[in-house]
């Protein structure tokens, strides 16, 4: 419970400390850029940012309705319409990461066209410059979605966790199901070495013992001598079937188990045999998801005559500081193929913005949405096509505290 409010008490200092990082500016806002600088956010008639400077008006839009994203603008002086081709018109887009895009303007019927795609984010400082009858007017503003700073020592705080993207291998995995059991070479049955009256018992089912330890003691027969039953291993006696006052003979006294040496029996299907291959590795993790561990198949058995046609193969993988006890179901992964992509995140670090799956970059102490095509993936990593630059330093863990406070801010996509 400390725990929880631990965690909780971390999130609500973080949305203190980001309360006023994720706005963007309007030009309006922005007015130290000097007498060009626009003086207010207005929407025009094709819903574009009004620039205004005096008389003269331009009016800038990033248009996206049926096509990639582009820039069209339309201009007027002392309230009539400017023939676009009589406006040199040029707009520069400074992004969070250092790239700069330069779009330069061309007469499209009663506006100008933009020369190349806006690529998301929509996220950057802008410097518009209009050349008519011999006059420059600049403008810069920002124009910022999906972007918050965050304090270094906040993000730590918060358990905000960071990779850098590259290239990494995408594996093919086959999922099976099992069971942990004992390894047979780890198993020791014990009996009487004469036989004889059981005098003491000193081990029951779950004790732990050491190799010598005494589990019984028996009386022989023949020279009435008392003798110990020792352990032959260390492991955990599994069973026992004998009391005090029982004969000893040639049946066993105890079964020893070392449940350091387990192995997983997973079951697979014919038509999957033939991509599993002894030496492939092997992911294990227990139904609740609560343990996971990596071994390798080392055998797969002949076929047993199941009425389910399922085959077995053993996978040997280090039980640790145990808790894999034998009869523990399990799910698995096998990889039985996979292929090197030159860029890939964590599946960790994936989230949803508007209609797209991204990541959030981190430049400094600044995060900002980066908007993903993504390929391939196994569960850990999955494979991106476009959208992030390879050396991306970009958010894998907790990346939902990073949605949470955009979305609460309110840097929306609105041009």
């Amino acid at each position: 419970m400390k725990k929880n409010l631990h965690h909780w008490a971390l999130v609500a200092l973080l949305g203190l400390t980001l309360a006023a990082c994720g706005r963007s500016e309007t030009p309006a806002e922005h007015s130290d850029h000097g007498a060009g600088a626009a003086q207010e956010a207005a929407r025009g008639p094709h819903n574009g940012l009004l620039l205004a400077d005096g008389d003269f008006v331009v009016e800038l839009a990033i248009f996206e309705e049926g096509v990639p994203p582009e820039y069209r603008a339309w201009v007027t002086s002392k309230g009539q319409p400017v023939a676009p081709d009589a406006v040199q018109l040029t707009v520069e887009l400074a992004r969070l990461d250092g790239e700069k895009n330069l779009f330069r303007f061309a007469p499209q019927g009663d506006f100008l066209r933009g020369d190349g795609v806006v690529t998301e984010p929509h996220s950057f400082d802008v410097t518009v410059q209009a050349q008519f009858e011999g006059k420059t007017h600049r403008w810069a503003y920002d124009s910022y979605e999906g972007r918050v700073t965050i304090a270094a020592d906040s993000a730590k705080a918060a358990g905000i966790r960071t990779a850098t993207a590259g290239p990494r291998l995408i594996r093919d995995l086959l999922p099976l199901y099992g069971t942990i059991a004992t390894n047979p070479d780890a198993v020791r049955d014990v009996g009487a070495r004469f036989a004889g009256v059981v005098k003491s018992v000193s081990k029951t089912v779950g004790d732990s013992v050491r190799a010598g330890e005494v589990l019984a003691r028996v009386e022989s027969n023949d020279s009435l001598q008392v003798y110990a039953v020792t352990a032959p291993i260390g492991g955990v006696i599994t069973a026992r079937m004998t009391n005090p006052g029982q004969q000893a003979g040639d049946m066993p006294l105890f079964t020893i188990s070392d449940l350091a040496q387990v192995r997983a029996e997973l079951a697979v299907f014919p038509r999957d045999l033939a991509r599993v291959r002894v030496g492939q590795e092997v992911r294990l993790t227990t139904v609740d998801g609560e343990r996971t561990t990596r071994g390798a198949i080392t055998r797969i058995a002949p076929a047993s005559g199941n009425a389910n046609q399922a085959l077995t193969v053993w996978a040997s993988f280090d039980a640790g500081d145990g808790g894999w006890t034998p009869g523990l179901y399990v799910n698995a992964e096998v990889m039985v193929g996979g292929a090197q992509v030159p860029l890939a995140v964590k599946a960790s670090g994936l989230q949803t913005f508007r209609d797209f799956t991204v990541v959030f970059a981190r430049v400094g102490e600044t995060y900002e949405v980066r908007m993903l095509e993504l390929g391939r993936g196994d569960g850990q990593y999955v494979e991106v096509l476009a959208g992030l630059k390879p050396g991306t330093e970009y958010v894998s863990e907790n990346s939902y505290l990073i949605k949470a406070d955009i979305e609460k801010s309110g840097a929306s996509h609105d041009h």
